[in-house]
Formats: structure tokens, sequence, C-alpha cells
């Protein structure tokens, strides 16, 4: 790991925590509220690629075990991982991947229809439809009323997604951010 991937690394983390001072907006109908961190997931992957991306989601994830409150509403500690968001927690590092990995292999030719496909798929679909059943499993809720409450994230988060492959395209699709990349 070069010095400028390690400072592009860290400086994903640092904008995915400053993201967790946005204040949750909880739910009346769930434990897990809603939250504009997945921006930053959603743009550490689209502008650091699968590696460079997750491992900055990784690094956020262990500064908050370690008690730090980096997460929404001024959470943090091992407890969180055991709570109602942690499904969405653990699959944090999941997508990232999934969404970098589409970026690493479509990078020279990225587009934001691409993007957001992406994003939508991984991002809103498979983080909504899996943290909500382990939110549910930890719960004690039914899988079948655990699927129908991501829906609820949904529309904020096709939003987000959208943002995000906005920000990603026009970065990655800029000259100067293509050879810092390299």
């Amino acid at each position: 790991m070069t010095t400028k991937r390690l400072v592009y690394t860290a400086l994903m983390t640092a904008m995915i925590a400053v993201l967790g001072f946005v204040p949750a907006i909880p739910l009346p109908v769930m434990p897990v509220p809603i939250v504009l961190q997945n921006i930053g997931i959603f743009l550490a992957a689209i502008l650091l690629g699968r590696k460079y991306g997750t491992l900055s989601v990784i690094v956020l994830l262990l500064l908050v075990a370690t008690g730090l409150p980096l997460l929404s509403g001024g959470r943090g500690g091992i407890g969180v991982f055991a709570g109602p968001s942690a499904g969405f927690l653990f699959m944090y590092p999941v997508i990232t991947y999934l969404i970098g990995l589409v970026r690493d292999l479509y990078f020279n030719k990225m587009n934001f229809v691409v993007l957001l496909g992406t994003t939508i798929v991984f991002g809103v679909l498979l983080l909504d439809i899996v943290g909500t059943i382990i939110m549910g499993w930890i719960t004690h809720l039914p899988i079948s009323k655990s699927v129908m409450l991501s829906f609820v994230f949904m529309p904020g988060d096709l939003l987000k997604a959208i943002i995000a492959s906005l920000i990603g395209n026009t970065m990655l699709n800029h000259s100067q951010f293509k050879q810092l990349m390299k």
C-alpha cells in the first residue's frame, strides 16, 4: 500500500465518520433509523474501488467497535454489532466490495447508469433486504415482516444512491481525478 492510497483510505474513513454526525431519523415502525452514512459507504466503493473502499469501511467499523461514537446518533461500541443495526453494519464491507468490484471492472468506461444500477442492486436492495432480515432475526420478527420493513428504507436509499452515483460519475470521469487514482 502506497502512502497515497493510505491517505485516500483514511480520508474516506473520516468522511464516512463525519456523515455519522448528521442526526439519524428514527422510525416508529422499526428500531433502525435512517442514516446518511450510506452515501459515504457508496462513495468509498465508487471512488476507491473494492480494495481500498472496503478497507476504509472496515477501519470505520473497527473504530466503532473500540467505542468511538462514529455512527449516526453518536452510537459506538461493540454492542452496536449485536443490536438491530448489526445486519446493516456487517453488510457495509460486503456492499462496498461488490460496488467497488464493478467500479474496478468498468473503471475506464464508467458512466452514471452503470454506477447507479450497481449501487441500487448492491447498496439499496441487498443492503436493505439482508439488513432488515438480520434486524428481524435479532428482534424476533418474522422474515416476511422484515422484508416488508425493508421497503421503508428504499425511497431514501434510492435518493442516496442517486447522489453518490452523480458525485462518483463526475469525479471518475474527471481527467485529474483519474490521474490521482492510477
